[in-house]
């Protein structure tokens, strides 16, 4: 049975962090569009994202953490990127880095990652109250459409262990992504971030 509870909730982060510290799959809102969400250091928790979504383990998940010192932990940020990072974050703004060992551990040896900071206020206090990364991605079935509001997320209702009922997502459109491994820098997705804005500081 699905727990479905509402954003507005003064406690609504803390049921969440519960229940993905328990190893629970997550549907969250945050500013782009819904996704799941799971502790990142529960392998099987990683799983149970990719038989829901039917996605290939070759397509990585998307690490969130609470701040810049978090994600240094996991990958290697060069300086021009930390640069980036501090004028974009929180934002819209995917970054590929680099992993670091912890990183490699929490990936299954991949050598890079995707990381953001959501300018989301419900989750950074979820990410504070776990203690800890959650990897992440859109809700909906693999190579469909990402839900944006909560009625596109129902179809999912008593597979998720809890869906947080925010809405209609602020931007409704996916983050712009980075491969920041190497210089040049590569955008990979267009997202809701200009990336002509962003080419002013690569």
């Amino acid at each position: 049975m699905t727990l479905k509870i509402s954003l507005k909730g003064f406690d609504s982060y803390k049921k969440t962090a519960e229940i993905i510290k328990n190893g629970g799959v997550a549907i969250v809102p945050t500013e782009t569009v819904y996704g799941f969400a799971v502790d990142a250091f529960n392998i099987n928790a990683q799983k149970k994202i990719y038989k829901i979504k039917g996605r290939s383990f070759k397509k990585p998940l998307i690490l969130m953490v609470p701040d810049i010192k978090s994600a240094r932990v996991l990958v290697d940020i060069p300086q021009k990127a930390y640069e980036i990072a501090k004028r974009f974050w929180p934002g819209q703004l995917t970054l590929v880095f680099p992993t670091t060992e912890t990183g490699k551990m929490l990936s299954g040896g991949r050598k890079d990652l995707g990381v953001r900071i959501p300018d989301s206020e419900f989750i950074l206090k979820l990410l504070r109250e776990i203690k800890k990364p959650i990897f992440t991605t859109s809700v909906n079935i693999s190579n469909q459409e990402s839900a944006k509001k909560v009625e596109d997320v129902l179809e999912f209702d008593g597979i998720a262990d809890i869906i947080i009922d925010g809405g209609q997502c602020k931007f409704s459109f996916e983050s712009t992504v980075i491969d920041m491994v190497q210089f040049p820098y590569v955008i990979l997705r267009e997202g809701c971030l200009d990336s002509n804005e962003l080419l002013k500081y690569i």
